[in-house]
């Protein structure tokens, strides 16, 4: 591994474990406030904050894995793993869900009238502000280290948002006199929480699943800039959006020689890498180029 993929890969461990940090104060805050005041909604969002810091633990092994150096048997590297493990975020997200839909409903059949003071109020407002700051921040060095966990995270982080806002409206509510409301919000908290898993999820396995990364014909213009290029055909991608993998094939001039048939493949594989970022493996196929029958012949039959 080379020491740019060294320097991002230690950045981004030190993100998590900074975010950690923070995510694990706004969780004890939220959670310890909510069960003195016996409030369901504080408690359950407590609950998913400290979910957000299992995340950053699982981040942090997913990194350790991911920064490993291909080898014989992983030519390719590990860099999935980082992938791999964003989808485990995901599954903390669904056990999270469950549990707090569970809790709505018990609580639909034991209510329960919560305290709500000015603490409360606090509590959430400064614990909101914690995970703003968290979120934002996350997601820009996700963005900058096209980090797969950082992303996936600051989305993690970024539903304590919404939970945290659907608090302060069962406030209202519950000060307003109608303490049934609290177990609908943290039932709606839940299917937020869903709804960001399976985002999170549905992102990650298209990449496990070598979904496609880039537009054809984006790739065919930069292929068709080369001189000698006569046709370009049969391409395919995969990867991750730092580390992409493009196979196609070019048709050149039959009576061209092999060397330099061969010279115009490598131009095509500094062009593409140069012109597309995050594309670090192309393969590119050298074909004669096809008389105007067998052209034909190839659309009629798919060729």
């Amino acid at each position: 591994m080379d020491s740019d993929q060294a320097a991002r890969f230690k950045e981004i461990r030190r993100i998590l474990l900074f975010t950690l940090a923070l995510n694990w104060a706004v969780a004890i805050a939220k959670i310890a406030y909510g069960l003195i005041t016996r409030f369901t909604s504080m408690t359950a969002d407590g609950f998913h904050s400290l979910s957000d810091g299992a995340s950053n633990i699982i981040g942090l092994i997913g990194v350790t894995l991911a920064c490993r150096p291909a080898d014989k048997y992983h030519p390719y590297g590990y860099k999935k793993y980082e992938t791999l493990f964003a989808l485990g975020i995901a599954g903390l997200l669904f056990l999270a869900c469950f549990e707090l839909a569970s809790k709505a409903i018990e609580r639909f059949h034991h209510p329960i009238n919560p305290k709500i003071d000015i603490g409360s109020l606090i509590v959430t407002l400064g614990t909101m502000a914690v995970n703003i700051f968290v979120m934002s921040y996350e997601y820009k060095q996700g963005k900058r280290l096209n980090s797969d966990i950082l992303v996936s995270d600051s989305a993690h982080t970024k539903a304590d948002i919404f939970t945290s806002l659907s608090v302060i409206a069962a406030m209202i509510v519950i000060k307003m006199g109608y303490p049934i409301l609290d177990p609908i919000v943290t039932f709606m908290i839940a299917l937020f929480i869903a709804y960001t898993a399976f985002s999170i999820a549905r992102q990650s396995s298209n990449i496990l699943c070598d979904a496609i990364m880039l537009d054809d014909k984006r790739v065919a213009n930069v292929v068709l800039s080369i001189k000698g290029v006569e046709a370009c055909h049969k391409i395919r991608t995969r990867g991750r959006i730092d580390d992409i993998h493009i196979d196609l094939h070019v048709q050149v001039n039959p009576d061209m020689r092999v060397d330099k048939a061969h010279q115009i493949s490598y131009q095509i594989e500094n062009a593409v890498k140069g012109g597309i970022h995050g594309v670090t493996d192309v393969v590119v196929h050298i074909e004669p180029q096809k008389k105007i029958g067998e052209l034909n012949k190839c659309v009629k039959y798919g060729g």
